[in-house]
């Protein structure tokens, strides 16, 4: 069995939560942070294989995770999620994905279906 581990990160801790929830459901070990600088501290000890990352944070947004994530060298499976803006989210989608790095988008709010979906897809 493949080990599945999903570090989220999301300023809004019910959301973080119903991710988590979905996520152990699929087989997934799953830890959530609500802020950046949480979500770097844990990125290289948790090891993750897949990552839910809000665009819109205080502070250190996500288009400059995803630039560090690029700096990282991560090799984790990234789903962008906003429901800000459909172009905000999608350049940090371009960004990874010209730097190597495999990310889809999700747009908030979304169903837990669609959820199960994006983590389940290869």
């Amino acid at each position: 069995m493949d080990i599945k581990r999903l570090l989220i990160v999301d300023d809004q801790p019910a959301l973080g939560e119903i991710v988590r929830r979905t996520a152990e459901g699929l087989g997934y070990e799953v830890k959530v942070t609500t802020h950046a600088e949480e979500f770097m501290a844990e990125f290289d000890t948790f090891d993750p294989t897949a990552i839910v990352l809000d665009i819109v944070m205080p502070d250190i947004d996500g288009i400059e995770l995803v630039g560090w994530l690029v700096d990282r060298e991560c090799c984790a499976r990234i789903l962008v999620a906003s429901g800000y803006n459909k172009r905000y989210a999608k350049m940090a989608e371009t960004l990874g994905v010209a730097k190597g790095l495999e990310i889809s988008f999700l747009e908030k709010p979304y169903r837990i279906a669609e959820l199960r979906d994006a983590l389940e897809a290869e």
